[in-house]
């Protein structure tokens, strides 16, 4: 929920702060002209509904007197007894924000050495906080339903001696195939650990696929369920380094934006050939692009001189339709961004797939079994966190334990666990996602916009 605090220092004039929190007070009787006196204190934060003083605002009022004058229903005039606001930790513990910073500490000598300054290697995203979701869980069988380079799936199998059954399944070959390589060099290098101890499978397959795959794979492991299942959404570096792949907004290449190379829509399908409407639709609901319909325009009439075939004529077309002295969200490269997120969804069908999956993952887990799941965008964590309610809200009878009872006995041993969301069947272990650390975000700037939720099943 955002919340605008509105103070006057000294009298002199009125400035607006943003800040992510919940309300305090009740300002039901701020109706009327006249002046109203409220003391508050942060340790009685509590919600409250719709807030009549002033409209599409809410306001926090934290440990400070604060005068205000209402009009109608409009607030006036509000005013501070203190120069300024300032939050001790203690006072920030205690506001509930839309998603938890990672607390976690990253070995930068060592990601330094790991990774060094080359923007071509594929760093997998929030390892440390991964490596914490499964750390409580006896992980004897395990998916990672987008293996990738390999690089969460090697640091959980070293993390779980125990592991007797994994599973990676991925659609692109070549990500495929270095993931093989980068599991075979972990198991070689573990001594203690041969072959028979570890069942490896890897599929070229996509992870709607995750029950047939599981049927299909001989082995008692998997009748009372998977213990672990992973989904990093994100793209791999790898991938978007490859101009031929069509992902990247910088290098020139054909647009083709194909996750399976097998498959046969191709973003430039649907550039050229796919109907007006259905074009608008993609860029206004995929790319969430506020200039959605000029850019239609824009692509439906280079139609008529030969269409578009690289991105690098994508790119200027958008470039051409963005003013210069725009910025921000508004800025040439944020906007080429949005579009080319937009037709990399439409051609490979990313969020039908993902709310099927994530149902089908979750039916794939033992009791006591976890699936992470890490998103890149508000279109997927949207998605995501939705199914998840949807999930715990099965068969809701009430009679499950509280949230309180619950969150203490996991805050005994999982000290990442900051808030959950308890029904019969599951709990949902971050109600608000996780986020990289600073420190990551710092290192590794293609992390920024990753969030983190968990989901258990009971």
């Amino acid at each position: 929920m955002r919340i605008d605090l509105i103070t006057t220092r000294r009298r002199r004039r009125c400035s607006r702060i943003r800040i992510d929190a919940l309300v305090v007070g009740d300002f039901d009787q701020m109706m009327g002209d006249k002046d109203i006196l409220v003391e508050t204190q942060i340790e009685h934060l509590k919600r409250i509904d719709e807030l009549n003083a002033m409209d599409k605002s809410r306001f926090l009022i934290l440990d400070v007197k604060c005068q205000c004058k209402i009009d109608g229903n409009k607030l006036i005039h509000a005013e501070m007894c203190h120069d300024r606001l300032s939050l001790t930790e203690e006072h920030e513990e205690l506001l509930l924000k839309r998603r938890t910073r990672s607390e976690r500490e990253l070995d930068e000598e060592g990601f330094s050495k790991q990774y060094g300054n080359d923007n071509s290697a594929h760093v997998p995203v929030m390892l440390g906080e991964v490596l914490d979701v499964f750390a409580s869980v006896s992980l004897k069988s395990f998916v990672d339903c987008t293996i990738g380079a390999g690089g969460h799936s090697a640091a959980i199998i070293q993390a779980h001696p125990e592991m007797e059954f994994y599973v990676g399944l991925d659609v692109d070959p070549v990500a495929h195939q270095i993931a093989q390589a980068q599991i075979n060099n972990v198991l070689q290098k573990d001594s203690g650990r041969s072959a028979a101890d570890l069942q490896v499978h890897t599929h070229l397959k996509n992870f709607k696929s995750i029950k047939a795959v599981l049927q299909d794979i001989d082995g008692n492991h998997l009748i009372p369920g998977v213990r672990g299942i992973l989904m990093d959404l994100g793209m791999s570096s790898m991938q978007v380094n490859n101009a031929e792949r069509g992902f990247s907004v910088l290098c020139d290449g054909p647009l083709d934006m194909r996750m399976n190379p097998q498959a046969s829509l191709k973003a430039e399908d649907i550039l050229n050939l796919w109907p007006d409407a259905e074009l608008g639709r993609i860029l206004r609901d995929y790319g969430e692009e506020s200039n959605w319909f000029s850019l239609q325009k824009k692509i439906v009439k280079a139609r008529l001189t030969g269409g578009l075939h690289s991105t690098r004529e994508l790119v200027d077309l958008i470039r051409s339709s963005t003013s210069w002295t725009r910025g921000g969200r508004q800025g040439w490269i944020k906007t080429a961004t949005r579009v080319f997120q937009a037709l990399r969804i439409a051609v490979n069908d990313e969020l039908n797939i993902l709310k099927d999956s994530i149902y089908s993952c979750f039916d794939c887990l033992a009791s006591g079994g976890r699936l992470a799941v890490i998103t890149f965008h508000s279109l997927e964590d949207r998605i995501v966190k939705q199914a998840f309610l949807d999930i715990i809200n099965r068969g809701d009878d009430g009679r499950h334990l509280s949230n309180s009872t619950k969150l203490d006995s996991y805050k005994e041993k999982e000290a990442w666990i900051k808030q959950m969301v308890h029904g019969p069947n599951a709990c949902i272990l971050t109600k608000r996602p996780i986020s990289p650390s600073e420190c990551e975000e710092r290192l590794n700037p293609r992390s920024r916009s990753a969030k983190l939720r968990v989901i258990e099943k009971i």
